[in-house]
């Protein structure tokens, strides 16, 4: 028996009391669903347990159309016996095979009340699962004359035949199914396509940033040869310190790229935060090369040891000191960093310059990822890394305009007083 999926609702005026509730039940809580549910695998799982409640079947299955082989194959398989994992590993359909592959190749919907007296049925699944088919009806789910698949519900539950009340039912529920599906595939299609264009940029920014770095070295490497070949002494001692902060350059880029990709809790332990802002600004100071920046430092009201992760925290403040120097003017430049202990027990950090700060419009994207205004001068990450570290510690970092014209970076670390 086929369907035709366009009739009119003239057999709303056949269905009881009792089953319109039901169905209309069932309706209800598939569109409750479509709003809660934001995993596709998850909203047809329960899709179809609806489907099987309402048309009380003993089975109910989702099988996807593949384009790419012209097939039928297992999604979803609900049922009360028989290995349902067998139908999604090991069975396929070919369009037209089985009742099934009818419905998906006529694109109607096929009500059959005893498999044993169609020529249509595909006994194999049985075979395979030890399931016993006694009545199907499948129904093709189309977007736009589209196929996407075919909805099957299995034996009627107390015997019989599944009415055409259940028929009108689970059209509907393919049609909710195919809107799902196409949704979710249009999604997984932007989110491919997103991550593609992310990917080549960051691949593009971190290319060029490395080719500047691999371009220090070996002018650096040259240099030295030169002092080798010359034996010149002087030479040598004036090209080993550009090779140190070139060196020092690349194991920066790497810890900022391995900071950000691996996930570590913070390793906290006591700390002088004195001390550790003295230890930045020494390595600051090797990272220098011609820019002259005065850097000031006030951690007179940070004079109680601190509970924070001091590699992490000496990456963050080593990072926004690089952006700092970046930032200001060639001539008169000058960073102040700062700590103090805020009344909560917080520990409140902030690295500021006196250069043109931040562009409003950026303020908000400067901690993603590979996002960087510097061009092939930065790789994006340094801010991301920062963030990532803050965040690991419960804290927040934010950016605003400094008293002295430039940006102020503000780090704020919650509860770094040991109790």
């Amino acid at each position: 028996m086929s369907v035709n999926t366009h009739q009119s609702a003239a057999w709303l005026v056949d269905v009881s009391p009792d089953a319109m509730r039901r169905i209309i039940d069932a309706l209800y809580r598939v569109h409750s669903l479509i709003s809660a549910i934001t995993d596709r695998d998850a909203l047809l799982v329960r899709m179809l347990e609806e489907s099987k409640q309402v048309a009380r079947a003993e089975a109910c299955s989702l099988l996807l159309y593949e384009a790419r082989t012209n097939e039928l194959f297992f999604h979803v398989a609900l049922g009360e016996k028989g290995d349902q994992q067998t139908l999604k590993e090991d069975i396929r359909l070919r369009m037209g095979q089985g009742i099934a592959g009818q419905a998906a190749l006529t694109r109607q919907t096929i009500n059959v009340a005893d498999v044993r007296k169609d020529e249509r049925f595909f006994g194999q699944a049985d075979k395979m699962t030890q399931f016993e088919t006694r009545s199907v009806l499948a129904v093709p789910l189309l977007d736009h004359d589209n196929l996407i698949g075919v909805i099957e519900v299995i034996n009627k539950a107390g015997g019989g035949s599944f009415t055409e009340v259940d028929c009108h039912v689970l059209e509907m529920f393919s049609s909710l199914a195919a809107t799902i599906i196409r949704n979710a595939r249009l999604i997984e299609e932007n989110l491919k396509a997103e991550r593609l264009a992310a990917i080549g940029q960051a691949v593009a920014g971190l290319s060029h940033y490395t080719k500047n770095l691999v371009m220090g070295l070996s002018g650096s490497v040259d240099l030295i040869d030169q002092g080798l070949e010359q034996d010149n002494m002087q030479f040598l001692k004036k090209s080993w310190p550009i090779y140190k902060r070139s060196t020092k350059r690349v194991s920066n880029f790497v810890e900022d790229m391995l900071a950000y990709s691996k996930e570590r809790k913070p390793r906290r332990e006591s700390c002088d935060i004195s001390q550790l802002m003295e230890d930045v600004a020494t390595t600051f100071r090797d990272l220098l090369t011609a820019k002259r920046v005065e850097l000031c430092i006030d951690s007179t009201n940070a004079d109680r040891p601190v509970h924070i992760d001091t590699t992490g925290i000496h990456r963050c403040l080593l990072n926004l000191l690089t952006n700092a120097a970046d930032a200001a003017p060639a001539e008169k430049g000058r960073i102040w960093m700062s700590a103090r202990l805020l009344d909560d027990g917080a520990l409140d950090l902030t690295v500021a310059d006196n250069g043109p700060g931040v562009d409003p419009g950026d303020a908000d994207r400067i901690f993603e990822p590979f996002f960087s205004t510097k061009g092939s001068q930065g790789t994006g990450l340094g801010l991301a890394v920062t963030k990532k570290i803050v965040t690991e510690h419960d804290g927040t970092i934010s950016v605003e305009r400094g008293e002295q014209g430039g940006a102020l970076f503000r780090i704020v670390l919650p509860g770094v007083m040991k109790k």
